[in-house]
């Protein structure tokens, strides 16, 4: 690779704070292996060199590629690691030192992390978690740990929609500390303690790795920047390549401010511009250098296209959500071979892809495979409520649905055919209920006339009118926040599974596509296909030939807290979004296609407030 002055001049820089600012496409780690290559040439010795990054595939990325380029045969002792690892290094050393073992708490095997916050939360709340209740307790608790927020001292305005939060939270870490249990992100936590307590190994580590390089520093967290000033604070070696306007991670704790207070730390930090993208066209380069500006909490560049203008960026409408399928298959031809990748907010909008893309018979490789649809509990209801449709003695399978249907049976009831239903029809015996109304014996007859219906009907037919006649959508609107969802996921899985019903015949067949897709799913990820699905999150470091970026409305992307947020004149929700988009929009190499349809779910929607933008600045 031929480097250019700018790339040159930060990979020279050997002494001192340094933060190399560059756009995307500008070839980031590139410069931090040359730099590593440069260090060594002027006499730094390999092992006072620490590389860090953000996932293990990234630092052996890394590792690989300096190997490569210089043909070390990995003779030289540099340290390339997550900052995870890092930091287990230093737990490890402590614990031998101090003969104290810490066990993790994330393994599969005896006690584990998802075990114990389940048992906690039953103990505290006196209920069951949900599985999307248990994704949100510990995000919260992982963007606590990372921001440095005690149990102690939660915000307000932290939106950790948990019944008594705090309280879990503060049992979880008292349980871990009695036991000597850490997780993934107590080996942050704990590191930090260690280093500033321990005079002794802060020496140690400080005198060790005299020269700290952190790739990706946008995405560092609040606990991550505070490790790194306490081992830098010494020599100040501190070289730090970032993109503050691809900075997506907020909700992990990622802490880009801590970007711009730099240079009250470093009064002497170096600051280096890296503004040329190598990866896109002009159109797109200049349309995301004009896009991104809009943001107000960033560092001023330019970006700076090294190709020349080639094919303009399309925007186009359709009338429904799977209409961007056939937009997308019947495009897929005319592109002009490479890479190709469909782009999504939510991992959700992949299974319409799986359904479509799989019935025609077009390979494809899924980056996120661990998609929680195909156990989700709308599934199980849905399952329930069949299963009583063919089979009217279920007692066992109605137990679990009957308050989320209409008809008003109360507990009482259920305990009645319980105690009176011998293997009969579950509908039979409530209508010998002692004193029952005629109001309740009239909803009873049409709730068993609802069911003999429902048995004859072809799958797509039946959950319409479990939505519609039963009431469900009913109960999934009045109970969405409860649940720990939004009424718009859940709708969106609804959605989803009428789609998959829609090309079955007989509920056995539906539930065998289900499988199917799950199956597909969960083995595609290592295909080799020239078509990826994935999310803007994943999809960040990797770049497509062919980018088309699907379901673009608001309330999905932009999403409705950052909208809501921007009402009440908070930005900052929706910068982070705005990014997201930015990052979105560079994966593309050559061309690049914006799909939004007019309904989404059946319900009209407005085009993504991000696409105005992008045109507004594209005339």
């Amino acid at each position: 690779m031929n480097f250019s002055d700018e790339q040159m001049a930060a990979s020279k820089h050997l002494k001192g704070p340094a933060l190399v600012l560059a756009v995307p496409g500008a070839g980031k780690t590139s410069i931090i292996i040359e730099r590593t290559y440069n260090l060594i040439n002027s006499g730094i010795k390999p092992h006072n060199i620490l590389s860090l990054t953000f996932s293990k595939a990234a630092a052996n990325e890394m590792k690989y590629r300096f190997d490569r380029k210089y043909n070390t045969n990995s003779n030289y002792d540099i340290r390339f690691s997550t900052i995870h690892a890092f930091c287990f290094l230093v737990i490890r050393e402590y614990s031998r030192l101090k003969n104290v073992e810490y066990k993790l708490l994330e393994s599969d095997k005896g006690i584990n992390k998802i075990g114990l916050i389940k048992e906690i939360y039953k103990k505290v709340n006196k209920d069951y978690i949900t599985e999307d209740k248990l994704e949100s307790l510990l995000n919260g608790i992982g963007y606590c740990k990372n921001m440095m927020i005690d149990y102690n001292s939660i915000p307000k305005d932290l939106d950790i929609d948990i019944d008594n939060f705090d309280l879990i939270f503060k049992q979880y870490e008292d349980y871990k500390q009695k036991y000597k249990y850490i997780d993934f992100d107590d080996m942050l936590t704990l590191s930090y303690e260690i280093l500033k307590r321990e005079q002794y190994l802060r020496n140690k580590f400080v005198e060790q790795y005299q020269y700290i390089q952190i790739d990706e520093g946008q995405d560092t967290s609040k606990i991550q920047m505070a490790i790194i000033n306490l081992l830098a604070k010494k020599y100040k070696n501190l070289f730090i390549v970032a993109d503050d306007d691809q900075s997506i991670y907020g909700f992990r704790g990622a802490f880009p401010k801590g970007l711009f207070e730099l240079k009250e730390i470093y009064p002497n930090l170096k600051i280096f511009y890296m503004q040329r993208n190598y990866r896109s066209t002009k159109n797109i380069v200049s349309a995301s250098n004009k896009f991104i500006k809009q943001n107000s909490i960033r560092y001023e560049k330019e970006l700076i296209a090294n190709k020349d203008f080639a094919e303009p960026i399309d925007i186009i409408r359709l009338e429904e959500s799977v209409d961007q399928y056939d937009y997308i298959f019947n495009q897929i031809p005319l592109l002009n071979g490479g890479s190709t990748a469909i782009l999504y907010r939510n991992n959700l909008s992949a299974i319409g892809l799986v359904e479509y893309f799989e019935r025609n018979d077009i390979s494809f490789s899924i980056r996120d495979n661990k998609l929680k649809f195909f156990n989700h509990w709308i599934i199980n209801d849905i399952t329930n409520i069949l299963n009583i449709a063919s089979k009217p003695s279920d007692i066992g399978s109605y137990e679990n649905i009957y308050y989320k249907l209409k008809g008003y049976i109360s507990k009482k009831h259920i305990q009645y055919i319980w105690s009176n239903n011998i293997h009969g029809n579950i509908f039979t015996t409530l209508l010998n209920y002692p004193n029952l109304s005629h109001y309740y014996k009239n909803n009873i007859r049409e709730l068993s006339k609802d069911f003999e219906m429902l048995n004859k009907m072809k799958p797509h037919d039946a959950l319409v009118f479990i939505e519609q006649n039963l009431d469900y959508r009913k109960y999934l609107k009045e109970n969405a926040r409860k649940l720990g969802n939004t009424y718009d996921s859940l709708r969106t899985i609804y959605a989803n599974l009428k789609l998959i019903a829609k090309s079955t015949d007989t509920i056995e067949e539906f539930y065998g596509r289900l499988k199917e897709l799950e199956y597909l799913v969960m083995n595609s990820k290592d295909r080799n296909a020239s078509i990826t699905f994935t999310t803007i999150h994943s999809a960040k470091g990797r770049e497509f030939d062919n980018v088309f970026i699907i379901d673009l409305v608001d309330g999905t992307f932009p999403n409705l807290n950052a909208l809501d947020n921007k009402l009440e004149k908070d930005n900052s929700l929706f910068e982070e979004e705005r990014r997201l988009f930015y990052v979105a929009i560079t994966r593309a190499k050559s061309k690049l296609t914006l799909l939004f349809p007019k309904r989404l779910l059946g319900e009209r929607v407005e085009a993504s407030t991000f696409i105005h933008e992008l045109m507004d600045e594209c005339k």
